[in-house]
């Protein structure tokens, strides 16, 4: 698969250009890591499929071993309340790890690998993008692997392919590559990203009801009318001018989607309600994180986020709803090595 990979003048990455296969760096040069891989928003209103940005927190933990008998074995999943497989070949992780191997020519190794769940699964804040990337720039870093992490790109999509039945790239990209990621095609595979006004906040509250992605995706509509598709276009350029401008206000008035949320949104309880909680008390801008039902809202400052997620988290209390809430400017490193 052939992949572009562009960069920003503000935040520019290691590498750009069309991407070659991995060289796997001739072999292992550690025996043992420990990766953090961040949350991330996806679709970001109105860019459904297309768009996505990273987070400081959530997110997930990634340690890998190497062992002496070749194959892949996962002996440890926490946080997970006992719904991810310990298969090898049924979990995400594993799979793209898998194919990243299969790509240098490398099955021939033995890894273990625990995963460590840090964030709610299906909250629609890339749960499973933030552990496949995990074990992605794991083993990329074990075996001395130098090449932009973005070649990651496609072993990580066939991890979303496996969990949710669509290898879309809004989460696992940014989740990859950090900062504010633009999929400006699929075929052939097109990332671009983006710039980002550096005091942008995001809040994101994460009410405790489940919304599978998988039906999230069902209930979209496959027909759509011309007036619908011309409004979602210029929102879209808009909130990617914005971004490129450093204009909150236009960035703001941008995020409205007119094609996504109307469907999704009957699958959030009082998801209107928190929507115009979060706009009294000053947000730029409110929607749907991912298939949901993660709300998030950006704010110009970090106490306008706080008190957002407060004030909805309040309410969804009153309507003995449970709830996560998390604060964060948008995360322009992505994956990191812990230990």
């Amino acid at each position: 698969m052939e992949t572009n990979i562009i960069e920003d003048k503000q935040y520019p990455l290691q590498g750009t250009g069309v991407l070659t296969p991995p060289s796997g760096g001739g072999g292992a040069v550690g025996s043992s890591i420990q990766v953090f891989a961040p949350a991330t928003v996806a679709n970001v209103v109105c860019g459904f499929d297309v768009l996505g940005f990273a987070v400081n927190e959530p997110g997930d933990e990634v340690i890998m071993r190497r062992t002496n008998k070749a194959g892949i074995t996962i002996s440890k999943i926490t946080g997970d309340d006992g719904r991810l497989p310990l298969n090898p070949a049924k979990n995400t992780v594993s799979v793209s790890v898998q194919h990243y191997l299969q790509s240098i020519g490398r099955t021939d190794i033995g890894l273990d690998i625990e995963l460590h769940k840090k964030m709610p699964i299906g909250s629609g804040l890339g749960s499973s993008s933030a552990s496949t990337v995990a074990g992605l720039f794991a083993i990329k870093t074990l075996m001395g692997d130098d090449t932009d992490a973005s070649t990651l790109l496609p072993f990580a999509m066939k991890g979303e392919e496996m969990a949710c039945g669509h290898g879309h790239a809004d989460n696992v990209a940014p989740a990859l590559m950090g900062g504010f990621v633009l999929i400006r095609s699929y075929e052939p595979l097109d990332v671009v990203r983006l710039p980002h006004p550096a005091n942008l906040w995001c809040a994101i509250v994460f009410p405790d009801v489940d919304v599978p992605t998988r039906e999230a995706r069902q209930i979209i509509r496959n027909k759509i009318q011309m007036k619908d598709a011309v409004t979602q276009w210029g929102n879209i350029a808009g909130l990617v001018s914005g971004l490129f401008m450093q204009d909150i206000d236009l960035i703001g008035r941008s995020m409205k989607d007119v094609l996504v949320e109307p469907v999704r949104s009957m699958l959030i309880p009082d998801f209107y309600v928190m929507r115009e909680l979060a706009m009294e008390m000053g947000a730029v801008s409110f929607g749907i994180s991912g298939s949901g039902p993660s709300v998030f809202a950006f704010t110009r400052d970090e106490d306008t986020a706080k008190r957002i997620t407060a004030k909805l988290q309040q309410h969804l209390t009153s309507i003995k709803i449970g709830s996560n809430a998390y604060v964060s400017t948008i995360n322009d490193k992505g994956p990191r090595v812990i230990g």
